[in-house]
């Protein structure tokens, strides 16, 4: 495959996401190169961009691998993911462009089209961007790379939530379809609060789902700990 800078970023973005390239997965420098028709420097730069985001780490003698995730992530996610999204949502209502909420209707549209055909690495990829852009309406550069990098977990973690195996898990994905239209709705009527509102609805439905197929059962054992 031969490609560009720009193709090599987008894949490597676009498979770490869909999980086609596995947590902790070590990355072939050698062999991207070959398969994108580049030299290693542009590979390395591409990598430095990624593990800038958050996708990636690269190690001293060691090379790049996929960002893991583990435990000790894991439970950092679940503590701080509501409050990022809470602050985000707050700031889109109040900072928002009209070409970003058409951007929105747009992704929205997609992501309902992948949700009726069921799917899910489309779903995957469309969820993340429809966050991704009411990050970019916040316009707050210390929270947009909070997000961006939550987002990458987040899209890992949920995937069973786009592959439902039963009526509870279908209901579900309908429920967080229609979640999406009321956060258009909300913040296009500058509704600061019931985006807020929404923001917790949303992630209650995505953390129900997650614990229950994903995270280590010890996890919830930890938060117990933490709330006493």
């Amino acid at each position: 495959m031969k490609g560009s800078k720009g193709s090599l970023y987008d894949d490597l973005k676009r498979r770490i996401l869909t999980m086609e390239l596995d947590p902790d997965e070590d990355l072939d420098e050698v062999a991207l190169s070959e398969r994108y028709g580049l030299s290693r420097t542009p590979v390395r730069e591409i990598f430095r961009r990624l593990e800038g985001e958050g996708y990636i780490e690269i190690r001293a003698n060691r090379g790049a691998r996929v960002v893991p995730m583990n435990h000790s992530t894991l439970r950092h996610f679940f503590l701080v993911a509501p409050m990022i999204y809470a602050a985000i949502g707050r700031l889109a209502v109040q900072n928002f462009k009209p070409s970003q909420l058409s951007d929105l209707k747009d992704t929205q549209e997609r992501f309902r089209k992948a949700s009726v055909s069921s799917d899910a690495l489309s779903m995957v990829l469309e969820n993340n961007r429809f966050h991704e852009i009411i990050g970019e309406m916040s316009g707050n550069a210390y929270l947009q790379p909070s997000l961006g990098r939550l987002l990458i977990d987040h899209a890992r973690i949920g995937h069973t939530f786009f592959r439902p195996r039963n009526a509870d898990m279908r209901n579900r994905l309908q429920l967080a379809v229609e979640h999406h239209d009321g956060f258009i709705s909300a913040i296009g009527a500058h509704k600061e609060d019931a985006v807020v509102d929404l923001v917790f609805e949303h992630w209650e439905l995505s953390r129900e789902n997650m614990e229950m197929f994903i995270a280590p059962q010890g996890l919830k054992a930890d938060a117990l700990v933490g709330d006493s």
